[in-house]
């Protein structure tokens, strides 16, 4: 059997699977972030530990009759977050999380001090990254840069508790902006422009790789044997990318959750980062991927619903109902309600409602939001493809993703068959175990196979010229906004 470990910012979750891919159990536990200060978000690395050491307790207990057979751990987690280490390994302060978003100015001196940051790191500097974290530590925090001796990832804090090995894998890696994506190795030039340098960096290991084994103190409190291999694992989304089988070029996926992301899985090293795409090592040996971002999706919905006094389930059934005559005439919703990544780069970024008449009711409104979301994604693959990917079909994971509805909306606008997976939900926890699998030895087309489909939607042809004409109106209004700034 095999466990895996997923950090992310809301919840860490822990699953087990068995030599067949059967999920035999799982467990979570919530965790808090803190926002001390405007534009701040930071957890504690020991709340993750603690909640780690409790969602194992329970896991033991739902199968304990098996859980001795576990044979290695994998870990996926959130990116670009920084955990700092004296030289005694002693935490130096909270870790400042993926969606702190306190140093811009920051992003502005790395690329002034790195002109080669876009073409090795294959990203453009945002607050989001890891590298301009260090730097607003040097300028504000002096005295704790000074007692800096290592940076580790989220995940790799619960690697080290795990295992007392300091390492990483590579898609993680690749969202700090020190590592030069090609070659798969930590640049030390760009570490040199933080003030850094290779030995403050863990060993870097391909996520499929053994990283280490439990500590015998651990594999102790745990009921575990020493000998379980903890594998290299990687960053969220390319865990879930291995836990739904987007493994190959051509595979890829989107993610309908708080954020939207379009995931798609390369041969080789493709950066577009003036387009804000992202360019990351995959967690798998010789592959990449790239992805666009968007900052806003599913949440956009439940905002909606918030504002009208509905909910989701209620709202989409009447979505549902919407003809297509009526669709024409419904307004158009930019849906960047917290600024946008993919492809604008663009913080101050509003959301709008454009074309409100009296007839507008809040079935107009959720279908707007809907396809304003859809029109983000959309946004995101032009990009994609202008940096020369090509999708064959693509996956829908995440809460959106319970919406046939909008399944088919999504195929429409991409003129991509779209398609759902059972068990899709599982994400990163699922690929992390995937990933402990294969440290141990495991056949990758076995392993990482994909799941069921459960629905597949095909482009309708017949609703795309309005679909394409109101792409284009909403392209327009985002540049009008755009302007009406300057």
């Amino acid at each position: 059997m095999y466990l895996g470990l997923d950090l992310g910012t809301s919840e860490i979750k822990a699953m087990v699977i068995d030599d067949q891919g059967q999920i035999l159990a799982s467990e979570g536990e919530p965790l808090t972030v803190q926002r001390p200060h405007p534009l701040w978000s930071e957890q504690h690395p020991t709340d993750w530990w603690q909640a780690t050491q409790r969602v194992i307790g329970r896991l033991r207990h739902k199968i304990p009759q098996r859980w001795g057979e576990i044979l290695a751990i994998g870990l996926s987690g959130q990116m670009h977050g920084a955990v700092l280490l004296s030289r005694e390994d002693r935490i130096l302060r909270p870790a400042i999380l993926w969606n702190d978003a306190r140093c811009a100015e920051e992003c502005e001196e790395l690329t002034r001090n790195a002109p080669q940051l876009h073409q090795v790191a294959g990203n453009l500097a945002m607050p989001g990254f890891t590298a301009p974290k260090l730097l607003w530590v040097a300028r504000h925090e002096p005295e704790i840069f000074a007692q800096l001796a290592t940076v580790l990832l989220p995940k790799d804090y619960l690697r080290w508790m795990m295992s007392g090995d300091k390492v990483s894998d590579m898609s993680d890696a690749a969202g700090t902006l020190w590592l030069d994506v090609a070659k798969r190795d930590w640049s030390d030039s760009l570490l040199a422009a933080c003030g850094l340098s290779r030995d403050m960096m863990p060993r870097l290991v391909e996520g499929n790789a053994p990283s280490g084994y439990l500590k015998a103190d651990i594999a102790r409190e745990w009921g575990l044997s020493d000998k379980v291999v903890i594998a290299g694992g990687g960053g969220d989304n390319a865990a879930s990318a291995v836990g739904i089988g987007a493994i190959n070029p051509g595979d890829g996926f989107i993610s309908l959750g708080t954020s939207g992301v379009l995931f798609a899985v390369n041969d080789c090293y493709r950066p577009n980062p003036q387009s804000a795409v992202h360019a990351f090592c995959h967690a798998l040996p010789q592959r990449w991927h790239q992805m666009s971002v968007m900052l806003t999706a599913a949440s956009a919905l439940r905002w909606l619903c918030q504002l009208l006094g509905t909910n989701e389930t209620t709202l989409l059934s009447e979505v549902a109902q919407f003809s297509r005559a009526e669709q024409r005439l419904a307004p158009i919703f930019l849906p960047y309600l917290s600024g946008e990544r993919t492809p604008h780069n663009d913080p101050l970024a509003t959301g709008a409602f454009h074309g409100m008449t009296h007839a507008t009711d809040r079935a107009a409104l959720g279908y707007a939001v809907l396809e304003g979301v859809t029109f983000g994604i959309a946004d995101g693959l032009a990009v994609l493809q202008q940096a020369g990917t090509r999708l064959a079909q693509s996956s829908l994971i995440g809460g959106g993703a319970r919406s046939v509805w909008w399944g088919q909306l999504m195929a429409d606008t991409l003129n991509l068959p779209i398609v759902t997976h059972s068990g899709g939900e599982a994400g990163g926890a699922l690929g992390a175990a995937r990933l402990g699998w294969l440290a141990t030895g495991g056949d990758e087309q076995l392993v990482c196979s994909k799941p069921h489909i459960d629905q597949r939607f095909i482009p309708d042809v017949n609703r795309q010229d309005v679909l394409f004409a109101r792409l284009e109106r909403y392209r327009r209004l985002y540049q009008q906004q755009r302007q009406l700034r300057q």
